[in-house]
């Protein structure tokens, strides 16, 4: 536990503020007048705690609070106005006795700038690897003769292509691929580079680009390094697959002032619910068909 508690400014805070500043031309308060009209106050944090509601209730918001005051690393930049300095000053968290080892914030674009740098990085190096294979033909079935020390080099090419195969040529001069993957696979390999042992990490929709089993298999890790590897996430979500994770204190935000419930009790857990209920013969029928296709591929 290295975040035990912590406190947003009421609506009396901020009011006290704004009497004490000097606006003439302000019209973007942000974060102010956010989480106080949500009723959010205080959060008391568990080694995995979260933030669940709606568009606009202040999730990403909390998120971003808790990590500017605590000072949290990050890769992306984010919305805030020119008050975020003055709200930050009138938050108070509580700190446990151990120290953590590394404070950050994972968003979704963080996420999906990693994506796009190894997209990048492949799309260079397949151009670089298509200008090897035009130097590799000129060179196999060239008749070069050394002239002078400036041409020992070429020389060593030279020499080089005549003994190797294309693909071994282009292999040995150029740097391999970065791997390809799927979104969601660089995805889910974005979270486990980054959550290392002891460490604070804070979470912010982590299932965005994530598949229901990419989505099952992050919430496994998360649990394994809150229970093994001594790291505390704070998580926004709309993800009932992150919901469900075992031991998580969940903060309904759609409830003014929020309310802690268990998973099964969040109104949009209840949605899915009635929705996958409604049509749960058909779901049957597939699941059967799924099953004796299977069998019969066994026979």
């Amino acid at each position: 536990m290295y975040l035990r508690e912590f406190s947003f400014p009421d609506m009396d805070e901020e009011f006290t503020f704004f009497l004490n500043q000097k606006m003439t031309c302000y019209t973007d308060f942000y974060p102010f007048q956010v989480l106080s009209s949500a009723g959010l106050e205080r959060l008391v944090f568990e080694p995995v705690t979260i933030l669940c509601g709606g568009n606009g209730c202040g999730k990403t918001t909390a998120l971003n609070v808790i990590a500017e005051t605590l000072g949290a690393d990050r890769d992306s930049p984010y919305n805030r106005s020119c008050f975020f300095p003055d709200y930050v000053k009138l938050c108070r968290a509580v700190r446990g006795e151990d120290e953590w080892q590394e404070c950050r914030i994972i968003t979704s674009d963080d996420v999906f700038d990693y994506m796009l740098d190894l997209r990048c990085i492949n799309q260079g190096i397949d151009a670089e690897r298509e200008r090897r294979f035009e130097e590799y033909l000129k060179l196999k079935y060239s008749r070069f003769q050394l002239k002078s020390l400036e041409d020992y080099e070429h020389l060593k090419r030279n020499n080089l292509a005549k003994r190797k195969t294309m693909s071994r040529f282009t292999q040995e001069s150029l740097m391999d691929n970065a791997p390809e993957r799927s979104n969601g696979e660089s995805a889910f390999m974005y979270f486990t580079e980054k959550i290392k042992d002891n460490g604070l990490y804070i979470l912010d929709e982590p299932e965005n680009s994530l598949s229901p089993r990419r989505q099952q298999e992050l919430v496994s890790y998360i649990g394994d390094a809150s229970r093994f590897f001594g790291c505390q996430f704070i998580i926004s979500t709309h993800s009932p697959f992150v919901l469900a994770l075992p031991g998580a204190k969940i903060y309904d935000l759609d409830e003014n002032p929020p309310q802690v419930k268990p998973w099964t009790a969040l109104s949009h857990v209840q949605a899915y619910y009635r929705f996958f209920k409604k049509h749960e013969q058909e779901l049957e029928r597939e699941e059967g068909a799924a099953g004796g296709s299977a069998g019969e591929n066994r026979e």
